[in-house]
């Protein structure tokens, strides 16, 4: 099977188990499969060039572990950037896009202090983005996953730090240009950011957040969950106050991370 055609065929991560583990192969995958077959993978090649755009599946050398232990890993992976900061030891930095001055003084404070881990987030408005940009501004390393294909950019607030981290960091999506943002890719992009690191790391949600299902797909998969205490009375900590309360990680310092990567 070419994977490359099989991804830009739109073939998803599940899809792609059902066929390496020979189930039944339903009609909408049948019609995909037979798209596949009608590409042709020199123009796919010399689209990707002109998007600065390189890949890798999941066999090769440098794709992370971690990630490939997850039960719907992606098979593929676009990148742009430093490939071999997938090799690094990773944390997940999640939280809310509406995130306070308290999410940005905590990893004022916890970031800085985590040598040689590399922060992993999602490229969107708020704790996402404090994450990237602190983490950069004290020469940590960050990754940043994309929910759509690397033609396209969302939202707009990230757009020069996602520009920086191309050059000198890396960016991942498992969807080749061209892929447009649909609500559900959101979702399924926070498995790769749970898969790929050691931990994650939530620092405001609210209680029905999609930080905390990065946060349950991170425990789902036995790593290290997480969270900042907050204000009992600020809807943004009820999420992590809530998690605490059901055993995930209190963080008070970065040590409390660091014990885990130690």
């Amino acid at each position: 099977m070419d994977l490359l055609l099989l991804s830009y065929a739109g073939v998803t991560a599940k899809e792609f188990l059902s066929i390496t583990n020979h189930e039944y192969i339903k009609p909408d995958l049948s019609k995909k499969l037979a798209y596949a077959k009608s590409l042709n993978r020199e123009e796919i090649l010399g689209k990707l060039q002109s998007f600065n755009v390189n890949f890798m599946t999941y066999k090769h050398r440098k794709y992370p572990q971690l990630l490939k232990e997850i039960y719907d890993f992606p098979y593929i992976i676009y990148y742009r950037g430093n490939i071999n900061l997938l090799q690094t030891d990773m944390l997940g930095v999640v939280g809310s896009r509406k995130a306070t001055l308290y999410t940005k003084n905590a990893l004022l404070d916890i970031l800085p202090k985590l040598k040689d881990i590399t922060i992993i987030s999602g490229l969107a408005y708020g704790a996402d983005e404090m994450a990237h940009s602190i983490a950069i501004k004290n020469d940590l390393k960050t990754i940043g996953v994309l929910a759509f294909g690397h033609d396209i950019h969302y939202p707009k607030t990230t757009e020069k730090v996602r520009a920086l981290m191309e050059k000198e960091h890396l960016t991942i999506s498992e969807y080749p240009p061209g892929t447009k943002i649909e609500k559900w890719r959101f979702i399924a992009r926070n498995r790769i950011i749970a898969g790929c690191a050691k931990g994650v790391l939530v620092t405001e949600a609210e209680e029905k957040s999609g930080s905390l299902i990065t946060l349950e797909m991170a425990l789902d998969e036995n790593r290290n969950g997480y969270c900042l205490p907050g204000n009992i009375t600020s809807d943004f900590s009820r999420g992590t106050n809530l998690r605490i309360k059901d055993g995930a990680m209190l963080v008070l310092s970065a040590d409390d991370i660091l014990l885990d990567y130690n």
